[in-house]
């Protein structure tokens, strides 16, 4: 009868372990909050197209319809507000998946807001063009410059005071790009003021944009979209 038991202890000890095996990389994804699962399990049920052209990042990508912007039906918007470069790591699979033609990528600003290191920013923005590169080589990336923002506006004080954070992370990110022959959209230059703040004729809050701020953006990379 205790060989019995131990057998049966042993077998169920075995079940957990190939349970786990046979799991998912990125089961962590219960960390997220609702929206972003919301957005997610939207995104995985739309159906993919061929030379999709996906805008990726967080609610300043998330707030502008991409496809209208540009009258352009291959546009379209990956954007989840509140998103860190994690988050954009765990989904990154769905985004791949129908090998998009290109992709602009910014992502980041929530990292700083919640306390990460520069460093960290910058490897897992790397990171995240590197995994693009691997599953879809063909895709074209376009690393798009982290937005200044505005400290004259109190609402997001947690963001809107990462302003040398945010020029360092920048001149990594073209630097890294330089390096492996990746486009550099310089969004930065375009938005800020002569004192580095957001620029106030963009936002109404020192963060996001408003539609004006989006002109701005599509009038910068216009010219990749076609």
């Amino acid at each position: 009868m205790r060989y019995q038991k131990q057998s049966i202890i042993l077998a169920a000890a075995l079940m957990v372990f190939v349970s786990l095996s046979c799991q998912e990389p990125y089961e962590e994804e219960n960390i997220f909050y609702p929206y972003w699962h919301q957005r997610v399990s939207l995104f995985k049920m739309l159906p993919n197209s061929e030379n999709e052209i996906i805008f990726l990042g967080d609610s300043i990508t998330d707030g502008c319809n991409w496809g209208e912007m540009f009258q352009d039906k291959r546009v379209i918007n990956r954007g989840i507000s509140g998103d860190l470069t994690s988050g954009v790591l765990h989904r990154l699979n769905e985004v791949v998946e129908s090998k998009p033609l290109k992709i602009f990528l910014m992502i980041g600003i929530n990292d700083l807001a919640d306390g990460k290191i520069e460093r960290e920013v910058v490897y897992n923005i790397e990171q995240i063009v590197k995994i693009i590169h691997k599953k879809t080589p063909d895709t074209e990336i376009y690393l798009q410059s982290l937005l200044p923002v505005n400290k004259d506006y109190t609402i997001f004080e947690n963001h809107v005071n990462k302003t040398e954070q945010i020029i360092r992370i920048n001149r990594a990110l073209k630097n890294f790009s330089n390096a492996n022959d990746i486009t550099y959209v310089d969004l930065y230059s375009l938005f800020v003021t002569k004192d580095q703040k957001l620029n106030p004729d963009y936002t109404n809050d020192g963060l996001h944009l408003t539609g004006a701020g989006y002109l701005v953006w599509k009038s910068a990379v216009e010219k990749y979209i076609n």
